[in-house]
């Protein structure tokens, strides 16, 4: 089977809102679907669990001041889950390989959620590969008092209601319950997640590994979280050397859709101010 026959077989289905043809890189024999727009500081997303196969507002932002690139992880949006990709070890490596197909040397790396351990285990592994990490509402690292709730014990509606703190932007982004392919493509994800976050689901490696990095790094974390305890993002700015941590007023789990122009500004101001 060719790069172009996998390619083309992918079948998924178009969000209404936001959905861009991705570009496609081939990467250790799969297709990495991207999207990428802008130019600048050569910046880096790692999505979350949910919410593929767009440019969404907050992603155009970026794009205003930087080149801005986001590829989705295998078993999301129009990457293909190949059996291989068993844990963020994997992902690090397939991401590494991508950025010398690509040529870029050097990131602004952004991780947000579930993307936000990928990030954090890129970091450790490839410091040199970094100008600045930032961090958004992340997971990944262990906090006994509060460990939050099981993501995957949640109903969609469970689930989408403690994403957001700002209920009006949330009945913006609600699944259409009627439409059964898309249902089905969020179960496909949710399963892709599953495979790298099940068991553990924190990586106690990370509070010692994050050690070696000498970058400028942020975390940002929400007003009132409750999906992923406050507790995390505060764990994890005071493990990063040399962090900074902003909570974004009006916030939940999902700043990127709930206060995209403040979370934009508060990143490029960042990445400016990291590249001197």
């Amino acid at each position: 089977m060719s790069y172009i026959d996998v390619v083309e077989k992918i079948d998924v289905p178009k969000p209404p809102k936001y959905y861009t043809e991705p570009r496609f890189e081939e990467v250790m024999g799969l297709p990495v679907a991207y999207r990428r727009e802008g130019s600048g500081e050569a910046t880096v997303l790692f999505h979350g669990a949910g919410f593929t196969r767009m440019w969404i507002p907050f992603y155009a932002m970026l794009a205003e001041k930087l080149d801005f690139i986001t590829p989705e992880s295998p078993g999301f949006g129009e990457t293909p889950m190949p059996a291989w990709v068993r844990s963020f070890d994997d992902l690090t490596i397939l991401y590494d390989q991508l950025f010398d197909q690509l040529g870029i040397e050097k990131i602004h790396l952004i991780g947000f959620s579930m993307g936000g351990w990928a990030a954090s285990e890129f970091a450790a592994y490839y410091p040199r590969r970094l100008k600045s990490l930032s961090l958004i509402t992340p997971v990944g690292l262990r906090v006994d008092d509060d460990p939050g709730v099981d993501i995957f014990q949640l109903t969609p509606a469970d689930l989408m209601d403690r994403l957001f703190k700002d209920k009006e932007v949330m009945t913006q982004w609600l699944p259409d319950d009627d439409d059964f392919d898309e249902g089905i493509h969020m179960y496909s994800e949710f399963s892709a997640a599953a495979r790298l976050m099940w068991a553990p689901r924190y990586n106690l490696a990370l509070e010692r590994r994050l050690q070696r990095l000498t970058c400028p790094t942020q975390v940002i974390g929400a007003e009132e979280d409750r999906l992923v305890p406050n507790a995390m993002s505060d764990k994890f700015a005071a493990v990063l050397p040399n962090c900074k941590l902003t909570r974004l007023a009006g916030t939940g789990h999902e700043p990127l859709l709930e206060r995209p122009r403040e979370l934009a500004d508060t990143l490029i101001a960042f990445i400016k101010e990291a590249s001197k």
